[in-house]
């Protein structure tokens, strides 16, 4: 771990002792008056990031900690690439803000650029300020073109944190929300390491859990469905890769019972995957696609709807009845166009791919056949779940579904203490670094993790 004694000054200029003085400050302030999301708020000590750059990001003593989380995975750029940081400055400097229902250039381009990037003729961009508005307005639109309102998602999802996307989300998160009253139906998708359907290989998972869908569809009554919304490839409900033939059976079932396919691009999109969009992966277009995250990189909030011609022409003579302060926040729009234009001219998807097929995947794979504790890996591009089991042959996992364990936080904690600042969701390590990320920086990644698995190794 690159501590204070080895570094005297951060990548912002802050030398250590300013920064330690700082963040000593900032948690002061943190912990009287800020209210932090999914917590206990007497239970959590939250780290203290003072300084980033790159595929690092340095904490409140100065340590500099290799970044496999990508924050909540958005940094899909890293931190503090000039190209973005400059356009943002150089948005402010021309126009800072504008309301959504005056047309500015950083939006109409933006628009562009991201209809340029979906599949199929999805050319019509709705800007929202993050993912789970997106979902809402995705939902929203679906209800209003089919004349429906149920909508399908499945269990182990998450599409955010608003009354309908908390709702349609199929983890715990959901239960404290979920009064049974939002039209929802879920049900259980391919997952073969977890099969719901018995299957014995990828063929029988994904052709079970078509059949299953189509089934519960059908004694729900088709009829009643506006939407079906899939995270392309589930997130952080464990980063588990459809099997083949899955999402396309998806859209032949939609196509059958006139039901409208979300694809939530929120964490998968923008080259996570080695793909501009997830579900690129897997040849399928679908009627709308919600994305957020990683469009700016995070480095200003903004999300949206690409939407298909069918369902925007049902607006063309109807108004839409929804929209937001900031749609389109040129500053946002600003962050977006530079992000995908660094993407593009600095071949970050190609890497993406790259990385997971040559690099990452295997080193992960390694690591699964050396260690005990490891139950599964998968994952594309740079976008990858580390499934940990307390017995290989059960597959018990490490933590339960919905908690931790002491087990668990003792690997987080090994990783942390050697410079690696992984995203952890019950018991899965997800490796999750930028798109940019270099070949050394994932060799070193791999190394601490390697040591941080010893430790549950141990611990079994």
């Amino acid at each position: 771990m690159t501590t204070t004694q080895d570094t005297a000054t951060l990548p912002n200029g802050l030398s250590v002792e300013d920064a330690r003085a700082e963040a000593a400050r900032t948690y002061e302030l943190d912990r009287t008056h800020v209210f932090h999301s999914w917590s206990a708020q007497a239970q959590i000590k939250p780290m203290t990031i003072v300084a980033s750059d790159g595929s690092y990001v340095w904490d409140g003593d100065g340590n500099k900690l290799l970044d496999f989380s990508g924050q909540l995975v958005f940094t899909n750029i890293g931190h503090q690439h000039p190209k973005v940081v400059a356009a943002i400055q150089a948005q402010a400097a021309k126009l800072c803000t504008v309301a959504p229902q005056h047309a500015n250039d950083a939006r109409s381009e933006a628009a562009r650029l991201i209809a340029e990037r979906t599949p199929g003729e999805l050319n019509k961009i709705f800007f929202t300020n993050g993912g789970a508005d997106a979902v809402e307005h995705a939902v929203r639109m679906a209800r209003l073109h089919t004349g429906r309102y149920k909508v399908l998602s499945r269990y182990r999802s998450y599409h955010g944190g608003t009354d309908t996307a908390i709702n349609l989300t199929g983890d715990p998160r959901r239960y404290p929300n979920d009064y049974a009253s939002a039209g929802v139906v879920h049900f259980n998708g391919p997952f073969l390491y977890r099969s719901s359907f018995h299957a014995e290989n990828e063929q029988q998972e994904s052709d079970r859990a078509l059949e299953y869908l189509e089934r519960l569809i059908q004694h729900e009554g088709a009829s009643s469905f506006a939407a079906i919304i899939l995270e392309s490839v589930p997130g952080t409900a464990g980063i588990m890769v459809p099997p083949p033939g899955y999402l396309a059976g998806v859209r032949e079932i939609c196509d059958k019972y006139g039901i409208v396919m979300i694809a939530d691009e929120v964490m998968a999109g923008f080259g996570r995957t080695g793909e501009w969009f997830a579900i690129q992966n897997f040849g399928v277009t679908p009627d709308l696609i919600t994305f957020a995250k990683g469009v700016t990189s995070g480095y200003v909030p903004l999300g949206g709807v690409a939407i298909s011609s069918e369902i925007a022409a049902t607006f063309d003579d109807r108004a839409y009845p929804g929209g937001l302060t900031y749609s389109g926040h040129p500053l946002a729009c600003a962050a977006a166009v530079a992000t995908i234009n660094a993407m593009e001219d600095e071949g970050m998807v190609a890497n993406a791919k790259r990385i997971g097929s040559d690099v990452l995947g295997p080193g992960l794979r390694d690591l699964a056949a050396k260690h005990r504790c490891v139950g599964e890996v998968r994952g594309l591009g740079v976008f990858w779940a580390v499934e940990l089991v307390a017995d290989q042959q059960t597959r018990e996992p490490l933590a339960p579904y919905g908690g931790s364990s002491p087990a668990m936080n003792s690997v987080l904690a090994e990783c942390k203490q050697n410079g690696l600042l992984p995203f952890a969701n019950f018991n899965r390590i997800h490796a999750v670094p930028a798109c940019n990320i270099t070949d050394d920086e994932v060799a070193e990644g791999l190394r601490i993790l390697d040591a941080a698995l010893d430790v549950a190794d141990a611990a079994l």
